[in-house]
Order: structure tokens, then C-alpha cells, then sequence
């Protein structure tokens, strides 16, 4: 599995933990070994630019996720390593961007972590670029309870 990391944000990161996470979410969600992702890290300027420019919401947003090859991966618990069809063995997933100073923000007001926070937004992000959302409350509690299962078995192998 190929997972690419830049760190544009200006501040330091543990970019090997976010690949770790992201790896974690991917096995669990049993994604093709030769699958892609790319993970950007912005500052708050470019994260506002990208949050207005494609959702057309102003100041900066925590993640922003931009699927490439289509997958739907919704109704996945549970999935096992493999579990995918071959159409997929080289998807290119898209992109992942996160933004560190505002998850240093959202970290505090949650009382935890910068990093626990980053491992959560990481989640949040790769689920997006498989097919979950959260717009309507039956996909916000089917991601946000999957989110916390990834999150929850992350913290329980002890790799953070």
C-alpha cells in the first residue's frame, strides 16, 4: 500500500504515525495492498482557500477528503484484509488534507491530544475517500460508529 505524506502546514507532525493510522483504517476496511492515498498537511490559510473554494464555506476546516477512484465501501464492518474485488488492486483512494493547527484547537476543547486528534481526523478522512458521509443521521451514526470502532482497535494494538 502506497500512502504518501507532505507536511506543508509549517508545524511538526508525527507523519509516521499518520501513515500507521492510515495503514490501520485501510487493513481494517480491507482496502488492496496496492491501493494509493495521499495526505497533505496545510496551514490554516490554504486549508480556508480549499474550504471555500470546494464547499464553499469560509475559514478553515479540520479535513477535507478528495476521492479519486469511486469506492463504496459503505456497509464494510467488519471487512476483512482481501475482502475487496480485484477491480480495485490499484485504486488510487485521492487525497487526505488535514489541518494541524486546527486540530491542536479542537484537541484541547476535546481534552486531548494534538496527535489523538490528528489519528481521529486521519480516520475520518480515509473513510471519506471510501464512501462514507455523514450528511443525512443514518450515515452520520453507520461513519461515526465505524470511525470509533478503527479508532478504538488503533488505541487497543498499542501503535499510536
Amino acid at each position: 500500500m502506497s500512502i504518501e505524506v507532505q507536511n506543508e502546514s509549517g508545524q511538526e507532525v508525527d507523519l509516521d504515525r499518520l501513515v500507521r493510522v492510515a495503514r490501520h483504517v485501510l487493513d481494517a476496511m480491507g482496502v488492496h495492498a496496492q491501493a494509493e492515498l495521499s495526505m497533505i498537511l496545510v496551514d490554516e490559510a490554504r486549508m480556508a482557500e480549499l474550504h471555500e473554494q470546494w464547499m464553499d464555506e469560509p475559514g478553515p476546516t479540520d479535513v477535507m477528503a478528495f476521492p479519486m477512484d469511486e469506492l463504496d465501501l459503505r456497509g464494510s464492518r467488519g471487512a476483512l484484509p482481501g475482502r475487496l474485488a480485484e477491480s480495485t488492486e490499484e485504486a488510487v483512494l485521492g487525497d487526505v488534507v488535514l489541518c494541524p493547527a486546527v486540530a491542536a484547537r479542537q484537541g484541547v476543547e476535546a481534552g486531548h491530544s494534538t496527535a489523538d486528534e490528528l489519528d481521529l481526523l486521519t480516520t475520518h478522512g480515509v473513510l471519506h475517500l471510501l464512501g462514507f458521509d455523514h450528511a443525512e443521521p443514518e450515515e452520520k451514526a453507520e461513519m461515526f460508529g465505524l470511525q470509533g470502532e478503527l479508532l478504538a482497535s488503533w488505541k487497543a494494538a498499542g501503535r499510536t
